[in-house]
Formats: C-alpha cells, structure tokens, sequence
C-alpha cells in the first residue's frame, strides 16, 4: 500500500477533479464512489483504485470492506488529504475509483421486463431513487436523455445506495430512435400525463415502458406522442403533480403487482 500526506499530490488534484467535473469523468470512463456502506457493495474486479484515510485504516481492514481489491491498489492518505478528495462534509475515509459499466439496450430488454425512460431528470436524488424504485420493482433497467443528471456524479451515486451497480442503464441523444427499438422489441409505451388513463384502469404488458417527465414541466409535447397510451395516477384534494421519483416509483410499482396478479391468474 501507497501512503500520500499532501493535498498538492497529483492524484489527489485528479481525484478531487473527478468529483466535481462530469467531463472528466467521461473522458476516462471513471466515477467516485464513497463511504463503507457503498464500498461493500463494489462489484467484483471493477475497483480502479481505493483511497483509505489513515484514521479509517487504524479503524478497519480495507480488505473486509471492498474484498477484492489487491493491497497494490489501496492508497493511504492523511486524514486532511481524504477531506479534500471527499465529497461529504462528514467523510467516512474510504473512496473508491470505479469503472463506468457498459450497457447495451440489449441488456435492459433480455429479460423482457418494464423500463423507465427519463427525460431532463435534474435532481440528483430523484435520479437515484428512481434507480432504488427500478431495483425494487424488478424493473429490467432505465433510459436517461442526454438532458438527464449526470449518473455518475456523486450526489447521484450516493443516492442510489448501491443500485447503481445492479440497474442496467442507458443515455441516448433521441427518444424517438429509443422508443422505435423498443417497440421493435414488443414494448408498449406509456407516458405519464395528466390527461391519461387511471393507471389502475390499465393493462400493463411485461414489456412496458414508462416515459417520466422533467420535475417542473413533465414530459415534452413531443416525447408524450411517441407513446402508444397516455396514463396518469389518480389523486385526491387539489393535488396537480407528484415529485417525479414519486410517479416513477407509483408507476413501477404499480407494473408489479398487475404483472404478479396477471401471472398468477394465468398459471
């Protein structure tokens, strides 16, 4: 193991550079991924390289908290370093360097299960909870618009808690050319809208894509024609709009269990 005790270390100029510049990020296909939780959940082999502080390695073995990774790639830092590589006001004094994943549209349709496609997603924490919700409704991936935030930014990546690692995910520059593959593939799109259908009027096919509006302004005229259908959930008092993570995580779930009751009923 490495040890760096200065904050003008050029690695660590690089490292605290990728937490705040996406461009960076793309241009080595490398994101950041911190704290002990996160760390557990690393996938096998895609650690680039971990930053340990030296108060976390007096605290604890690296090796039983990201298991795979070979000394070679573990690098000490001085605790005030860590602080400047870190993107959290509280460091937990373990900091991972990650191979971006690589996706096909292939990857999020083999198993012929429901989508979300996003566009001009802007808040980081709606962006990762859409990706807990997509985990947890079995979902078979999402599809972001190059509108979207950025993934792989860290406020994004803390907020999937570790679903980032286990949901297929794509960008693309064109719904339309997305959606026409998708219907290609047997898919049916629905778009969320506020003069849709009741969701709990509709019959969700396996294959269903759900198309998910910006925060402040929903989908775009132009997005909701690519749809086969219009649907909307209901809601009661003077209610007009749900947070977008919210009418995601609703319409994930909601694809669930038509699916669950549709499939008992036929077996």
């Amino acid at each position: 193991m490495k040890t760096i005790t200065s904050r003008s270390n050029e690695q660590i100029k690089y490292v605290a550079n990728l937490q705040k510049d996406s461009h960076a990020r793309y241009a080595d296909e490398v994101y950041t991924v911190e704290g002990i939780r996160m760390s557990r959940e690393l996938p096998p082999g895609s650690v680039l390289q971990l930053f340990i502080s030296e108060s976390f390695n007096k605290k604890n073995a690296a090796a039983d908290i990201a298991g795979d990774v070979r000394d070679e790639l573990i690098t000490i830092v001085a605790d005030d370093v860590f602080e400047k590589i870190s993107s959290t006001k509280s460091p937990q004094g373990i900091l991972a360097l990650v191979k971006m994943p690589r996706y096909e549209l292939s990857d999020l349709t083999r198993g012929g299960k429901g989508l979300l496609l996003l566009e001009e997603i802007q808040d980081p924490g709606n962006l990762g909870t859409i990706l807990r919700s997509a985990e947890a409704a079995g979902l078979g991936g999402v599809i972001l618009d190059e509108k979207c935030a950025d993934i792989f930014s860290p406020k994004v990546v803390r907020s999937t808690m570790g679903s980032i690692f286990r949901v297929p995910f794509i960008k693309t520059d064109s719904f339309a050319l997305a959606v026409s593959a998708l219907k290609e593939n047997s898919y049916t799109i629905y778009a969320a809208h506020l003069d849709g259908e009741d969701i709990y009027s509709s019959n969700f096919s396996a294959k269903s894509a759900f198309l998910i509006g910006n925060e402040g302004n929903g989908l775009r005229r132009e997005t909701s024609m690519l749809a086969d259908k219009m649907i909307r959930i209901p809601m009661e008092g003077k209610v007009e709009s749900l947070n977008a993570s919210i009418a995601a995580s609703l319409l994930a779930f909601e694809w669930r269990a038509f699916r669950r009751t549709y499939e008992k009923r036929n077996t």
